[in-house]
């Protein structure tokens, strides 16, 4: 069974988060590691074009189509939704956030 491809597009709300997450990398480790991380995070999520059903549900966002799912990365949970026609990275959560707030996530839109 082959996996039919999807288009990639990201919330405003990814791009915040990743840029949180980038300048936090920065500050802690410096420049190349937060670099490093930061592109494999991109390629990450830029793979999900074919990849999508790769990674688990969310299960903090459980429904019977699994449409939305979660790369463990590291400490962050990258939030994604599948619809019939796309994918739609959400959110970049650290692990340790509330489960309420990554619920929050459903009403996300994505242009």
């Amino acid at each position: 069974m082959e996996i039919t491809k999807k288009k990639v597009v990201k919330s405003v709300y990814y791009y915040k988060d990743i840029q949180d997450i980038f300048e936090y990398g920065e500050a802690t480790f410096g420049e190349k590691a937060a670099l490093s991380f930061f592109d494999e995070l991109l390629m990450d999520t830029q793979n999900l074009e074919s990849r999508y059903l790769l990674h688990p549900e969310c299960r903090h966002l459980e429904t019977k189509t699994k449409k939305y799912r979660n790369i463990i990365f590291g400490s962050y949970l990258i939030i994604y939704r599948i619809t019939p026609h796309r994918i739609e990275v959400l959110r970049a959560f650290h692990g340790s956030r509330s489960p309420k707030s990554i619920k929050e996530s459903r009403s996300i839109k994505v242009d």
